[in-house]
């Protein structure tokens, strides 16, 4: 992302009620994310791979998908012990109904969790990482036969233990999920599962960040070999949009503004920020063709939530059975994988998440003044439900840009800045007292 913040002098800025900005990394979010090993995220994959099978209708406690489930769990506990009593940690079993496809039967299903509860007693937000540790042959219905799953989705599950034992002895407002489903390639089963959960019980879910394949750096069919970028996938019009929303986003031209593609530029610019040498692709589609992820299953009932996936995928290591057929190699084996590249991959996931969970809460009612014909814009807002702030950024692109281009700091709650409504997007997120940004807010339009 270009940092460019601003082209008038200081003297013009105060006059507007706004200040120049240099944005810093929080010295604690890169300590974290140096403390991320790629050594400890290939032994996490090695490990799960050497289960036989994680197929997610396993039933072998000994070698299969139970085994596997409570290795994770153990993962889970013995980083527990570093948070001072915050940390809990569980295998959470359901029951999946029989869908006549991939489910034959009810059969039973489980997602292992770890919990890092919020310092802040009035933050209700819950803030997910996840990733789906069930793999699969050619035959998604094979049970029985090695299914290693090394890439898919050992590196995203492994990325999810990694961050858990990093950031276990850290304390944050929010609430964190370190979760790894199951029954993902059976039809998002897990997902589906806790998020309907989330939904009953009301869950304050602020963002899901999904990692599903992201461990590989080389590409089949294109043979590119390339491990400096990545890709995050967003829905653009939400799944769950109301038919008032409809007409907001029309109005507005907020097609490129869901909760879901602000997640996805938070993530782009944070990102980037804390890891060097590295892209944050931002993808303009809720998932790939023909695939998909656990992330839709929260967007479904409403949920902010992305695909975080590798750039580019070696399609004979996914979905194949273990053999070696006209000399070469199929399957998901380890020894495809680019673990540095993994690294980084999580690094990302860590920057993000420890910013989103140390921040206050967004900006509540943020509008802009659309009553009157003018060539400066007025942005409103109201202080956000939770946290301490110390002041807001509004934010502003040009209307063809993919990314936030501007950022103009005040320590009030509107901001009117010469720039015409009608040739820029803007948003607005709050600022912690550490310097934490909020995901940011698209305004509704202020018509009377």
């Amino acid at each position: 992302m270009r940092k460019i913040l601003f082209t008038f002098s200081l003297a013009a800025m105060a006059n507007w009620g706004y200040s120049q900005t240099i944005i810093h990394r929080n010295p604690e979010i890169a300590q974290m994310v140096s403390e991320i090993s790629s050594d400890s995220l290939e032994a996490h994959v090695r490990r799960l791979a050497s289960f036989n099978t994680r197929h997610t209708l396993s039933t072998d406690s000994q070698n299969g998908m139970p085994a596997a489930q409570d290795w994770v769990l153990s993962k889970f506990q013995t980083y527990a012990t570093d948070a001072n009593g915050r940390m809990t940690a569980e295998i959470e079993r359901f029951t999946i109904p029989g869908d006549g496809r991939r489910i034959e039967q009810d059969s039973p299903g489980a997602n292992v969790v770890a919990t890092l509860k919020g310092t802040d007693p009035n933050d209700t937000r819950i803030f997910i990482i996840s990733a789906h540790m069930d793999s699969r042959n050619k035959n998604v219905m094979d049970a029985e036969n090695p299914a290693p799953g090394a890439n898919d989705d050992g590196s995203g599950t492994a990325a999810v233990i990694e961050l858990a034992r990093v950031m276990a002895s850290h304390s944050f407002p929010a609430t964190i999920k370190f979760v790894a489903f199951t029954g993902e390639e059976q039809g998002l089963k897990g997902a589906t599962y806790m998020s309907d959960k989330a939904q009953e019980e009301g869950w304050n879910i602020a963002a899901v960040l999904n990692n599903d394949i992201v461990g590989n750096s080389e590409s089949s069919g294109t043979l590119i070999k390339d491990n400096l970028k990545m890709r995050v996938f967003s829905e653009t019009i939400p799944a769950s949009e109301s038919e008032r929303e409809a007409a907001i986003r029309r109005y507005s031209g907020s097609d490129n503004d869901s909760k879901s593609r602000q997640l996805a530029r938070y993530i782009k610019e944070v990102g980037e920020r804390y890891v060097d040498q590295f892209e944050v692709k931002l993808i303009y589609r809720p998932d790939r063709f023909l695939r998909g992820g656990d992330q839709t299953s929260f967007a479904r009932n409403g949920f902010t939530a992305v695909r975080m996936s590798e750039m580019n995928e070696h399609f004979i290591h996914q979905h194949e059975n273990v053999r070696v057929e006209d000399g070469i190699q199929y399957g998901d084996l380890p020894e495809f994988m680019d673990f540095e590249y993994l690294r980084k991959v999580a690094a990302v996931n860590l920057a993000s998440l420890a910013t989103l969970a140390s921040s206050a809460d967004q900006p509540q009612q943020v509008q802009i003044d659309v009553r009157g014909l003018s060539n400066h814009s007025i942005l409103l807002w109201e202080a956000p439900k939770v946290g301490k702030v110390k002041g807001y950024y509004v934010l502003m692109r040009e209307t063809s840009s993919p990314v936030w281009e501007k950022k103009f700091y005040t320590t009030e709650t509107n901001l009117t800045i010469p720039y015409s409504k009608d040739n820029y997007f803007f948003a607005v997120q709050s600022v912690s007292e550490n310097g934490s940004e909020s995901l940011a807010v698209f305004p509704s339009p202020l018509t009377r």
